[in-house]
Formats: structure tokens, C-alpha cells, sequence
């Protein structure tokens, strides 16, 4: 059981133009005929035709030594793709749960709704949580903190105690983790940054 990712997300627990159309038939080789649809656009006083094309990233060869850096960059998306849909769950418990807490009367009534939450959590999540790798994790609370602004840690002393956020932060460093990591899209995170922007952009 890989019980540093299963902590990383334990707080939880707490918790597209108009106008008139041409086409033009491209023929090529043996391919069936092709049409595209262009658009008429105004010019400078000239109608030309046009037609919106997809963006195209153009990757020049590597050399031999940049193949490490290629890898490790491929596996840093699987990873990446692999934890995001996770923030953002977390970004939405938490904001279901912030509603929910304001609406009650009082503190007794706040921790037996978080408890009740904790239980549906690990029911729901647990099992993914645990396939997840330890670098798959690290990454996870850094997305956490960029989704919700705040870092893990912070949200588990905010909604379980300080004494519960120092208690998990403990475990967490013995699997080489830290519930205190920010997140950085300027810094040590700008790789990550591009990648979900990419993702978002639904190019990955």
C-alpha cells in the first residue's frame, strides 16, 4: 500500500464564423475526395477565403543526449494526467464542504458532518489513491495547493487540528513527502504549468 499518496489527499476526508461558405476538393493520390469548408473574410476591401486551422507543435529531432530528458518529460505528463482530475475533485469537496459547514449551527454538528464525509471519502477514493506512486503523490499535493491556494497541510489543521495535520506531515516525511510543498508555476513547477495548460487546451 502506497500510504504516502493515500495521505496526500486525506483532507479530503475533512471535507467556437459566420458568413458564406466555399469549398474547396483536394485530391490526393488514391484518397477519397475531401472537402473543407472556408469562410469568406473581408481584407482590406478584398474577399479571401479562409479556413481555421489546428494548432501544430513541431518537435525538431533529438540529439542523443536529450533522450533522458524526453523520457522523463513524457513520464512527468502520464503523471500529470494521472493526479490533475484528483485536484480538482479536491477543489470541489472542498468548496461543497465550506458550504455545507456554514450552514450549521455548531461545532458539534461540524464534526460529525466531517466524520461522516471522512467515511464516504475513503469508501469512494481509497483504492485509486493507492495505485497512485509516491512521486504520482508528491505532484498531487502540489496540484492541491494550486487548485485550492492552500497547501495540504494547511487544510488538514484547518479542518481536522493541528495536531492531526502534524501527526499525517510526520508520516509524510518518512515517504520522503511534504504536505508543506507549495506549489510554484513560475519556478520549480513551470514544467508542470505548461503541462496543464496543454491539458486544458486539449492538446494532451
Amino acid at each position: 500500500m502506497k500510504l504516502a499518496v493515500s495521505i496526500s489527499l486525506i483532507f479530503i476526508a475533512g471535507l467556437t464564423a459566420s458568413g458564406q461558405k466555399d469549398t474547396l476538393r483536394h485530391k490526393k493520390d488514391s484518397l477519397p475526395d475531401r472537402f473543407y469548408v472556408l469562410q469568406k473574410v473581408d481584407r482590406d476591401g478584398e474577399t479571401l477565403p479562409e479556413i481555421e486551422i489546428k494548432e501544430v507543435n513541431i518537435v525538431g529531432k533529438k540529439k542523443p543526449s536529450a533522450t533522458f530528458q524526453y523520457w522523463k518529460y513524457e513520464r512527468l505528463v502520464y503523471n500529470v494526467k494521472r493526479v490533475y482530475p484528483y485536484a480538482l475533485l479536491v477543489r470541489k469537496k472542498l468548496a461543497d464542504v465550506n458550504s455545507k459547514l456554514e450552514g450549521m449551527k455548531n461545532d458539534k454538528e461540524r464534526k460529525e458532518y466531517i466524520k461522516e464525509f471522512e467515511k464516504q471519502i475513503f469508501k469512494d477514493y481509497e483504492g485509486d489513491l493507492q495505485e497512485m506512486t509516491i512521486t504520482q503523490g508528491r505532484i498531487l499535493i502540489k496540484l492541491i495547493d494550486r487548485e485550492t491556494e492552500n497547501t495540504s497541510y494547511e487544510l488538514i489543521k484547518e479542518y481536522r487540528g493541528k495536531i492531526t495535520a502534524a501527526f499525517w506531515q510526520g508520516i509524510a516525511r518518512i515517504f520522503g513527502t511534504n504536505l508543506k510543498d507549495e506549489y510554484d508555476p513560475y519556478g520549480d513547477d513551470a514544467v508542470i504549468e505548461k503541462i496543464i495548460q496543454e491539458i486544458e487546451a486539449g492538446r494532451l
